[in-house]
């Protein structure tokens, strides 16, 4: 398996993109149109209030799923039995954000969202017939007016040799949603799971945005659109006395949306939230 790197403003990009999906569940970008100005500037605020006392004001809120998740309250991967090693920041269109750091943030949601939804018509466009016909509707119509879409940025901090045995970054996991648009992270580590189970890096040059698909899209497709297991590793040597930003944004429809028989977009991520031991 190998992971392509797309020329988004390519003739040819949409096809590209939807077989870089559908051949390794995930597909990266280069020339889109989120300035790389921007996530620099974010990358270097987030890592100035992790690094601060601050985010002590911000605790997780249990009920709304927003704010603060230090260490002690990061997730343990499905399948895991012990914490990922890295702390986090929950943004969702009306929760709460650092005064200082709201307008920024702000903006990167919107330009994340007007791209993911392009993303997503490409992803429609581009499948078969018979898969299409499982989509309940359009699937840029899923995460309009979303309130469910979640902008996390995760800290992962250097390592100190004091870690619990067996804990990485993020352990091997799936993700919940849609599509999750990432930035490419400051320091290297993701990894994808190969078809021959082996682990294959993820093309990490900064200014490329990563794409992945999640469980809800493997769910609704009926298997057609595969979500990739993944996960980052810890680093070794000097990299392992860095800290490593990361921006996804998890594309999650509205909650009456159906995704197949079984589950509508509420009934399945209340299902997970469960499983993490977050809800």
């Amino acid at each position: 398996m190998e992971l392509k790197t797309v020329d988004y403003k390519a003739d040819n990009a949409a096809e590209l993109f939807v077989e870089s999906l559908r051949n390794t569940g995930f597909g990266v970008l280069k020339n889109h149109p989120i300035p790389k100005e921007l996530v620099e500037s974010i990358y270097e605020n987030w890592q100035a209030f992790f690094n601060s006392e601050e985010k002590r004001n911000f605790p997780f809120s249990k009920e709304n799923q927003d704010g603060y998740f230090g260490p002690e309250t990061s997730e343990i991967a499905k399948g895991h039995k012990v914490k990922d090693i890295k702390e986090y920041y929950h943004v969702y269109p009306k929760g709460r954000v650092p005064a200082q750091l709201e307008e920024q943030i702000r903006e990167y949601y919107r330009l994340a969202n007007e791209l993911a939804a392009n993303l997503l018509t490409w992803v429609q466009e581009n499948a078969p017939k018979e898969v299409r016909n499982k989509f309940s509707i359009d699937l840029k119509d899923m995460i309009a007016s979303s309130e469910q879409t979640l902008l996390r940025i995760l800290h992962y901090p250097p390592m100190t040799g004091d870690e619990e045995p067996g804990a990485i970054r993020a352990a091997a996991h799936g993700d919940i949603n849609l599509l999750t648009i990432l930035p490419a992270a400051n320091e290297p580590g993701l990894q994808v799971l190969n078809k021959d189970e082996s682990w294959l890096d993820v093309p990490s040059d900064f200014g490329h945005l990563i794409i992945n698909i999640g469980d809800m899209l493997q769910e609704m497709s009926g298997g057609y659109f595969p979500s990739t297991i993944h996960r980052v590793i810890n680093p070794t040597g000097k990299a392992s006395t860095k800290s490593r930003i990361s921006l996804p944004l998890f594309l999650h429809p509205r909650p009456d949306v159906v995704l197949s028989e079984r589950y509508t977009a509420d009934s399945y991520l209340n299902e997970r939230l469960r499983e993490l031991g977050v809800k």
